[in-house]
């Protein structure tokens, strides 16, 4: 019976702490086709080379620079649909898969023609707590959110996908093209569900099948200044017509609350807020 080709891209940025058992579970993964494709936006912690030596059936691609998550991974999506790839999984670098996770998910989106995006249920690595199940995008708050998901004995839509661990079928990327580079980090996956969805494919979460995501991110001093700046780039491109009027507004109220927060000193994340939107505003 033929098995789609599934290319797993891990895109690595000084991930010394994690790539290797990101990649140890990977390979024990009991799907029967697929390769890997290891990206590194030009890591200095030796990482890159380690995992060379451990895994050398993988395909390696060293970019010159720190690309991003975006443009980082489409270097890999174009690898992988010229090496006649059926679906393309990324795979955080800080992420472990569990070993019948990839073949459910195959399964799922053969079986579901108009699926085009599908994620598994990623919980925290430390406590076994759902990280993500279910998104949502609120449109009047600018927010993208995760929520509890209704179920967890069978699959259910979600309004956008997570990059954390989204498998892609080849017609998805034919359709609406690759990952927008105008996002460097966060809401790129956001963006990417919401044109996939508007262009007629469905997303789905299947709960079965399961991701471990340790959340590295977490320690990046700049995340709250890309999560800002991403989050006012999405919401400018993707907002319906009827709501864009409110959404400026509600900026504005935004940014003069800003403007106290860092007048006050009381809130110790203001200033990184404040960068993020005069950068913004200086290249919108």
């Amino acid at each position: 019976m033929h098995q789609p080709k599934v290319f797993i891209l891990i895109l690595n940025y000084n991930g010394k702490a994690t790539l290797k058992q990101c990649l140890q579970s990977i390979y024990q993964l009991n799907y029967p086709d697929f390769e890997v494709v290891v990206i590194d936006n030009d890591s200095k912690d030796g990482s890159l080379e380690k995992i060379k030596h451990a895994y050398s059936r993988a395909h390696f691609i060293k970019n010159d620079a720190n690309l991003g998550f975006a443009a980082g991974n489409n270097v890999g999506i174009r690898f992988a649909l010229e090496k006649g790839a059926d679906y393309v999984w990324l795979v955080n670098n800080d992420a472990k898969v569990e070993k019948d996770s990839l073949a459910k998910l195959i399964d799922a989106g053969e079986q579901r023609p108009k699926a085009g995006i599908l994620s598994p249920l990623i919980l925290h690595t430390e406590t076994k707590n759902i990280w993500f199940g279910k998104g949502i995008i609120d449109w009047v708050s600018m927010k993208t959110l995760h929520i509890s998901p209704p179920t967890l004995l069978q699959s259910f839509t979600s309004e956008y996908i997570c990059g954390c661990a989204m498998l892609i079928k080849k017609d998805v990327f034919k359709k609406i093209g690759l990952l927008s580079e105008k996002y460097f980090l966060y809401y790129e996956d956001a963006d990417f569900s919401v044109k996939a969805s508007r262009a007629g494919f469905e997303l789905w979460t299947i709960p079965t099948a399961h991701v471990l995501h340790a959340e590295a991110s977490e320690n990046n001093p700049e995340k709250t200044y890309w999560l800002v700046i991403s989050g006012l780039q999405f919401f400018h491109e993707n907002t319906p017509s009827h709501l864009k009027p409110w959404v400026a507004l509600y900026f504005q109220a935004r940014r003069i609350k800003n403007y106290f927060d860092c007048a006050s000193g009381k809130n110790p994340i203001a200033k990184e807020v404040a960068r993020a939107y005069r950068d913004y505003l200086a290249h919108v």
